[in-house]
């Protein structure tokens, strides 16, 4: 079995929860209401920065440049198709310029940002692969569950999201990112420990961030300090 299922098989409670939350559910049938997905998105759109540094560090690190080029290419696809889906949404929801740039955080979106920059401080190739696979592989295989477009919801705030995972370009480069990770499977243990640690949290929290998308506003304990910019420091 390779390294990159091994794993995905041992956090396959989290996994197969997070692949087929009530969230997800909801998105995919076009029921998800405006509220939660405004403050999914806003939350999502704190990871931007921190996703960005690591595709520019799996570009630094890769060990070849036709790995380079392939995460170049990602970065510059994820630069503008991603953030223009972020920015017509948030248009479309209201979401006003302060909740963009640094609104109240939930506590699972500091954490999932803390490792990424955790991950991201390593310079370590398979640690930074971990957390990125985790997030495009989990992300692509929730997508799958929507099926053909003719399936899909009619609004583009549903649709849009769908589609940028769910493609095959997409889905290329999940099983590109997969075979990657499966060949740089560090072979000395306490490496190949601290590599299963970082997989293992990233799907942690891949779960609990669909979880936190559908608490009620009241109760969802948000932090407005120290705000994205602290984060990035």
């Amino acid at each position: 079995m390779s390294f990159a299922n091994e794993l995905r098989n041992q956090h396959a409670e989290d996994w197969d929860a997070a692949v087929n939350h009530p969230f997800v559910d909801q998105l995919l049938d076009g029921s998800l209401p405006d509220e939660n997905l405004r403050h999914y998105l806003v939350q999502d759109y704190q990871f931007c920065d921190a996703f960005t540094a690591l595709l520019g560090q799996a570009v630094a690190s890769a060990p070849s440049l036709p790995s380079r080029l392939v995460f170049a290419g990602v970065l510059g696809a994820f630069a503008s198709d991603e953030n223009t889906y972020f920015q017509d949404c948030f248009a479309e929801l209201d979401v006003p310029e302060a909740d963009r740039a640094a609104p109240a955080l939930h506590r699972v979106t500091r954490d999932f940002d803390a490792l990424m920059r955790s991950a991201l401080a390593t310079r370590s190739y398979p640690e930074v692969l971990a957390v990125l696979l985790v997030a495009e592989w989990l992300y692509g295989d929730w997508a799958a569950r929507a099926g053909d477009p003719g399936s899909w919801p009619a609004e583009p705030k549903h649709a849009e999201w769908i589609r940028l995972h769910n493609n095959p370009e997409y889905n290329a480069w999940v099983t590109w990112l997969r075979d990657e990770f499966d060949a740089v499977e560090p072979s000395d243990a306490a490496a190949r420990g601290r590599v299963v640690t970082t997989f293992a949290e990233a799907v942690r929290l891949e779960r609990a961030f669909f979880d936190a998308a559908l608490v009620p506003a009241e109760v969802r304990g948000m932090e407005r300090e120290p705000g994205p910019a602290a984060l990035r420091k």
